[in-house]
């Protein structure tokens, strides 16, 4: 049963007061970081600070616009939204304007937008309609494969353009799963797949797949006769090595030792994995699974990260790997940003003060790297203050999201928090020098309409949602 309720009542005034302080304080900072003496009116038109006043007040009016539409409007649309932003991610590939090595853009005179920002939204509202019909089974396999499509499809069409950071943005989407009952299994096998990847850049292959195969035999070998089918594998492993590495020897053939030991594993777990079906050992069935799988992944790794990744993201990763050192090269910007922000000390440097910002020291001050204004002239104290913000939205939204009385508008909420808490956490993690720099802005502070609009979409949406949860009886 449904019953009109008053939507201006039931605003959440919280979440919105914090939006508004952050958009402000985000203005601020944008004006501190690009501040001339020749330009000092704030709200001078020719400058960022005067045109972020402008994206600002759209942003407004948008908030306005899609907080008063009818909140089964975006249930009902929410395909239409997603299908919409697909169009434009395939147009943007070939009519957009190519930036910075990205074709992006759509350019009309001075004008640009970017749908990879809207497409964030748009797959929130998507997953949020698929879930709500097939909640009770998401463990399906092909329930899993239409939501594995939802999600993937716009971040390889982004990834096409290339825009690394932004496709990155999608993987966050399986903490709004998990929230909806995937397995843990599902999170864990995410998060080894990561630091392999990580391994396989850092140390030596042979190195890794020892610890896959002594790690894998020690985790599934918790009872007596699994820990001695185990051995076995172990056994037959360094048998074939043996035996390759006596071929090596009397054909004279070119083998790298980590070659004969991954090719050694690769066999014995595929011969373990049909023991397994054939006795119906399930232990040994995951234990050879994993082998089988780790390897393959393990070679492909790197092609992945000499291929795929373009050179100047492949340094910034070895910078931060610690196998590169490059403070005037690919490393300058994050080097420059850890500068600015530890010179802040405890309370900054003052408004309008922060000499690396000032002096152009730090690239993209006013977009990526806002951050650094914060924290040179805030210093530690407004930099935990900004945070503290953040991290006190993103819990109201988490209330908000698990108050909801219809699945809808909880999923969509949960995808807000994720999306949000994405950018937040590695955009700050850039300028400090915690992950890659992968270009991708912080929510409601960097400088530029597409962002700001598409954040703002994005959180009131779920805020017109949750204003009308008790239309539902």
């Amino acid at each position: 049963m449904l019953r009109n309720v008053n939507i201006w009542t039931n605003l959440d005034w919280v979440t919105v007061i914090l939006y508004l302080i952050l958009i402000f304080m985000g203005w601020a900072n944008i004006y501190s970081a690009v501040f001339s003496e020749e330009h000092q009116n704030i709200f001078d038109l020719s400058q960022r600070y005067g045109k972020q006043l402008l994206w600002i007040v759209a942003a407004l009016f948008l908030a306005f616009s899609f907080f008063t539409i009818d909140s089964r409007f975006y249930s009902e649309f929410a395909f239409v939204f997603y299908g919409l932003i697909i169009l434009l991610l395939l147009a943007v590939l070939v009519f957009g304007t190519k930036i910075n090595g990205a074709r992006s853009w759509f350019e009309v005179g001075s004008f640009r937008i970017q749908p990879a920002e809207f497409a964030k939204f748009a797959t929130g509202l998507a997953l949020a309609k698929f879930l709500s019909n097939y909640n009770k089974q998401i463990h399906a396999p092909i329930n899993l494969i239409k939501i594995a499509s939802i999600v993937l499809l716009p971040a390889v069409l982004i990834s096409f353009q290339p825009d690394t950071g932004s496709a990155l943005v999608y993987m966050i989407f399986i903490f709004v799963l998990y929230r909806e009952g995937l397995s843990g299994r599902f999170l864990m096998t995410a998060f080894l797949l990561g630091a392999l990847f990580v391994l396989a850049l850092t140390i030596s292959f042979t190195m890794i797949i020892i610890i896959i195969v002594i790690g894998t035999l020690l985790f599934y070998s918790f009872q007596q006769q699994q820990f001695k089918d185990g051995i076995i594998v172990l056994i037959s492993i360094s048998f074939l090595t043996l035996v390759l590495f006596g071929v090596k020897y009397f054909f004279d053939y070119t083998w790298e030792f980590h070659h004969i030991l991954g090719t050694a594993t690769i066999i014995s777990a595929f011969f373990a994995l049909l023991w397994a079906l054939r006795y119906n050992l399930h232990k040994i069935y995951f234990f050879a699974l994993i082998l089988l799988l780790s390897v393959p992944y393990i070679y492909s790794s790197e092609y992945l990260f000499n291929n795929v990744l373009r050179e100047h993201q492949q340094k910034r990763v070895n910078i931060l790997l610690g196998k590169e050192k490059d403070v005037y090269g690919a490393g300058y910007n994050v080097n420059q940003s850890k500068i600015a922000i530890g010179s802040g000390g405890a309370f900054g440097k003052g408004f309008l003060r922060g000499t690396q910002t000032k002096y152009n020291f730090v690239p993209e001050q006013a977009t990526d790297f806002i951050f650094c204004t914060v924290g040179e002239e805030w210093g530690f104290a407004g930099s935990t203050l900004v945070i503290f913000i953040f991290l006190v939205l993103m819990l109201r939204l988490i209330f908000l999201a698990e108050r909801q009385r219809n699945p809808f508008s909880r999923i969509y909420g949960y995808a807000v928090v994720a999306i949000l808490f994405f950018h937040f956490a590695i955009n700050i993690g850039m300028t400090i020098g915690a992950v890659p720099i992968i270009g991708i802005p912080l929510p409601f502070f960097s400088y530029g309409g597409s962002s700001l609009w598409a954040f703002t979409i994005l959180l009131f949406i779920f805020i017109r949602l949750d204003a009308t949860r008790m239309e539902l009886l």
